[in-house]
């Protein structure tokens, strides 16, 4: 949000600050320059009470001893009086807003803190203090500084002042720039005011800047108060809550106005008729406000603007002809609203100023359709071009190539066809980032996009950053890429690449790429095994055909590492967590890695994602978890881990997902995992855990939206306390010994009853999900949200189905079959209108089938077999589109369509008549499967003393012979109601 550039008014500003002082031939803002005269010791002594109530963590004021004071680090004097004139302890540390680490602490240590004494008051000559950047946490700006008459210059912005601002500031009528603002990405502090009318007392105000300034409570007599400075040049008010401009002003005595920012307010059309009276207007900044529809054509009269920014509106319609006519633009940005159409007229209009002067246009994230028009070559002076994330389709023209100053172009996100040659690229010689690419609908569709160049055309620019995602680029590394020597961000996901990585090209970016993604390719071959990446941030080269083992690099700042979906194999190296101190995320699914988890990964103490999932690892997991204090996701799943689970992951309290299933896993569900109360998804399913559910789940951990515990060997009843899950919306139980009724209260379960995607949109980066719909095992991911699902099958519940169960109104699958269930259908099972797939086969279920069954228009799979059912099928268009009679098979007493069986007069069946079966048959059959029942428990009373002694063999075979009973007792069943 700030601005620490200098524009056009403020190298006025400096001009006039410094033709003010003819005692300095130069005034600027670095280290003061020494006086060769001595300080007053009067003056001395108030600087060294002034150190004394500041903190200084990093020494920068260490310079301040001795009696040459006008020679310390920060202090200027006249050099005919040797008055201390100036103050400036600005905090010179740059940072930006990807701050990391010990970035962060090297920025605090550098910031001076404490108090301001009101020992500067003894400065009588002091015209310039400038204290920004640093951190006083909040204290209030001193009163004093208002008797500071000699100031010219105040800065104080983004040193974490608060309060109110003091009104005694309006006693400094010499102040020709005053600077109070603050930036909202990094204070925990605002300034505020209730009135601005102390403003009006500095007339000489030049420069005024009071961005994250609370000024909702000055209502409309804020921008009166400002049109009292007739000779102000600039003005920011971003970020200051103002919703509203007064309608009239009478006189605008403000007209030399250079620059005016009220970015990121809420301001909306119409605006009043004054403000087109600013026609001295060099920069004008209305970003992130409400300003809705068209823009209007009064802006026409705004022709000396050289930079427009409009950006993160709702601005709708044409791109308006009249910003075609500003032939003075240097930069016009449009980026995040509603326009759509072309951009022919536009660019046409720019393209027709005698040596236009456009730098920087910036289209982005719009509705623009269209071709983009080959005009764009005739902005001769552009340096900055960016349309990503818009609907443009067609041709990139040629034009394109003769923007020989060009250094940002991004394309990407957008509908392009054909084909990119050497002569879109013949004069970019200035290009410095290029990003170009589309997220396609589907993977399988064929990429747009292709690049067309020899493999050995050497391109005339030597790019920093490259974004190509979706485009065909290869299958070669070709020599344009290998060229790009001083490439530091590189992306190159889904390019058709099916070489090795050049081994040249490879150590040379090693020493200084910082973003590396050549994931989604074909790329084969063996990785370099020792390698040194200082600058790296994220390495990606998942879903390749890299095989071999894993790389032992060193990244001492890598804070991702993404290897999943390729053929490694081999051991994860036990010093993995040795090279790369500050990892995040940790990428290996997928894989073809065996032997154990190291220990030593829980030495990562920075680390958030552990995947692992899908490889041949085996062995106990790791149990030293208490030393993860940020660990969020642990996806483990498909190995052939064993043991029981490790009771110290409970100590990792920022859990949030947990995903450990299809190992080997025994005992039970460990209770220590009660405090953590993040979790959000639970798979322990296709292990062989024992015991009950534990009451945490539902209790504890509240939040709990997916509970996945199928084929394991868990009994009991299912808790009160899973009621408790409100954002619960996959439930999958199966296949385990679960006993007992369905708790009513299942009605509690808001995630199936009201869709909120807000909540799942939490861990998005990583959200991996295994469920079993329409009886297959599926992999999801960023569906998630949408998946509704409740299977309880194969267990041993009982009872009735609960009415409540039909208020969970977004289920798109239930299953409960094979178990012991009887009673009716529940009459409003017509109430699940987003049923896809309904099993509740293998129960005992009578009387009829709900008429309301037949209005499920999703539903596609149905199965009601071998119940006691009764009656005739209900009629309907969604029933009549499921003819498959077998999913009806096993109830004697149903009838109608599509069942062979003719229902009577009264809505029953008609008997059949005992000639049209064969029952001698059915009867061999029938024994048959009954006489093998009886041998298979024979069998099994023989080995059951094996199975005592060894634990392992018990759980496999009762395992095998749960799934034996299940198929037994399907065939008995159906031969049974033959007869």
């Amino acid at each position: 949000m700030a601005h620490y550039h200098l524009s056009i008014a403020h190298y006025f500003l400096i001009f006039f600050l410094a033709s003010s002082y003819p005692h300095t031939s130069k005034l600027h803002f670095g280290d003061a320059l020494p006086s060769s005269k001595p300080c007053i010791d009067e003056e001395r002594r108030a600087l060294l009470a002034f150190k004394q109530d500041l903190t200084d963590p990093s020494g920068r004021l260490s310079s301040w001893v001795g009696q040459a004071c006008c020679q310390w680090k920060g202090i200027s004097c006249k050099k005919i009086t040797g008055h201390v004139e100036k103050i400036d302890l600005q905090n010179t540390y740059t940072y930006t807003l990807s701050v990391f680490d010990g970035e962060w602490d090297e920025m605090e240590n550098s910031s001076l803190g404490g108090k301001i004494n009101p020992s500067l008051l003894s400065l009588k000559h002091l015209s310039y203090l400038d204290l920004s950047r640093n951190d006083f946490q909040g204290i209030p700006i001193p009163t004093f500084f208002g008797q500071l008459k000699s100031l010219r210059y105040l800065n104080i912005s983004s040193a974490s002042f608060g309060g109110e601002i003091p009104a005694h500031l309006g006693n400094l009528s010499n102040l020709n720039y005053l600077d109070l603002s603050e930036e909202s990405y990094y204070s925990l502090v605002e300034l505020a005011s209730n009135n601005l009318k102390w403003l009006s007392n500095l007339s000489s105000l030049k420069y005024l800047n009071l961005e994250g300034v609370d000024l909702s409570n000055t209502g409309v007599s804020l921008v009166i108060d400002f049109n009292k400075f007739p000779s102000l040049l600039e003005l920011h008010l971003p970020a200051c809550h103002i919703k509203s401009l007064p309608f009239s002003l009478g006189n605008v005595n403000f007209t030399s106005l250079l620059f005016l920012d009220m970015s990121y307010n809420d301001l909306k059309f119409p605006l009043p008729e004054w403000f087109f009276y600013l026609t001295s207007l060099r920069k004008l900044d209305l970003s992130g406000n409400f300003l809705g529809g068209p823009v209007p054509s009064e802006f026409q009269s705004l022709k000396s603007l050289e930079a427009l920014d409009l950006s993160f509106n709702d601005l709708s319609g044409q791109i308006p002809k009249i910003f075609g006519n500003f032939c003075n633009l240097k930069t016009l940005n449009l980026a995040n609203n509603q326009f759509e159409g072309g951009i022919q007229e536009l660019l046409g209009g720019l393209s027709s100023c005698p040596n236009s002067e456009l730098e920087s246009l910036d289209l982005s994230s719009n509705k623009l359709k269209s071709q983009l028009p080959a005009s764009v070559g005739m902005l001769h002076n552009l340096k900055y071009l960016n349309l990503y994330n818009n609907d443009m389709s067609g041709s990139i023209p040629k034009s394109l190539g003769q923007l020989s100053e060009l250094v940002h172009l991004d394309l990407s996100l957008n509908s392009w066809e054909g084909f990119l040659t050497e002569a879109h690229f013949t004069n970019l010689t200035r290009l410095k980032y290029f990003s170009l690419g589309k997220v396609l609908p589907r993977p399988t569709l064929p990429i747009p996009l292709i690049f067309n160049v020899s493999y050995e055309w050497v391109p005339p620019f030597k790019l920093h950053k490259i974004n190509i995602g979706n485009c065909k680029v290869g299958p070669a590394f070709g020599a344009w890429l290998q060229s790009q020597t001083e490439i530091v961000f590189v992306k190159l996901s889904t390019a058709g690449i099916s070489d090795s990585i050049p081994e040249d090209w490879f150590m040379k970016l090693s020493s200084q790429v910082e973003y590396l993604d050549l994931s989604s390719n074909q790329i084969r071959g063996k990785l370099p095994l020792q390698l040194k990446l200082p600058n790296a941030l994220l390495l990606d080269l998942s879903h390749n055909q890299f095989d071999g083992p894993i790389p032992l690099w060193s990244g001492d700042n890598v804070v991702r590492f993404k290897l999943e979906t390729n053929s490694f194999s081999g051991t994860i190296p036990l010093n993995f967590d040795q090279k790369f101190p500050k990892l995040e995320s940790f990428y290996l699914a997928e894989n073809h890695l065996h032997g154990i988890i190291p220990p030593s990964i829980c030495n990562m103490k920075h680390l958030i994602t552990l995947s692992l999932r899908n490889n041949n690892l085996s062995g106990e997991f790791p149990k030293a978890w208490s030393l993860l204090p940020n660990i969020m996701v642990v996806d483990a799943a498909y190995n052939s881990l064993s043991g029981n689970f490790p009771s110290s992951m409970g100590d990792s309290c920022s859990l949030f997902m947990l995903k450990m299933n299809n190992n080997n896993f025994e005992g039970e569900i460990p209770f220590s995992l009660k405090t953590c109360t993040s979790l959000r998804n639970i798979d322990l399913g296709n292990n062989r855990f024992t015991g009950e559910i534990p009451p945490w789940i539902g209790s504890t951990a509240f939040l709990v939206s997916t509970l996945r515990l199928r084929s394991n060997f868990l009994s009991g009843h299912i808790p009160q306390q899973l009621c408790n899950l409100a954002y619960l919306h996959i439930l999958d139980l199966a296949h385990n010994w679960f006993s007992g009724t369905i708790p009513k209260c299942l009605n509690n379960l808001t995630g199936l009853r009201i869709f909120n995607d807000s909540f799942y949109d939490i861990y998005l980066e990583y959200d991996q999900q295994t469920t079993v719909m329409r009886g297959r095992e599926l992999q999801l991911n960023t569906s998630l949200a949408y998946v509704k699902s409740i299977d309880l099958s194969s267990n041993r519940f009982e009872g009735e189905i609960p009415q409540e169960i039909c208020s969970l109104v977004l289920l798109n699958s239930l299953n409960l079959s094979m178990n012991q269930f009887s009673g009716n259908i529940p009459s409003k099972i017509g109430n699940l209108l987003q049923l896809d797939t309904l099993d509740l086969s293998l129960n005992h279920l009578s009387g009829q089938i709900p008429q309301g069954l037949s209005s499920l228009t999703f539903l596609s799979n149905l199965n009601l077999s071998y119940n006691n059912l009764s009656g005739e099928i209900p009629l309907g268009n969604q029933l009549q589109a499921l003819p498959d009679s077998s999913i009806y098979e096993g109830n004697p007493f149903l009838c109608g369509f599509p069942l062979s069986t003719k229902c009577s007069e009264d809505g029953n069946s008609t008997p059949k008549d005992p000639k049209d079966n064969d029952n001698e048959d059915g009867n061999e059959k029938f024994w048959f499967y009954v006489s093998m029942a009886l041998g298979f428990i024979v069998g099994f009373w023989a080995v059951f003393g094996t199975l005592i002694v060894k634990k392992s063999w018990r759980y496999a075979y009762f395992r095998w012979f749960d799934d034996i009973k299940d198929k037994v007792t399907l065939c008995v069943r159906r031969l049974v109601c033959q007869e």
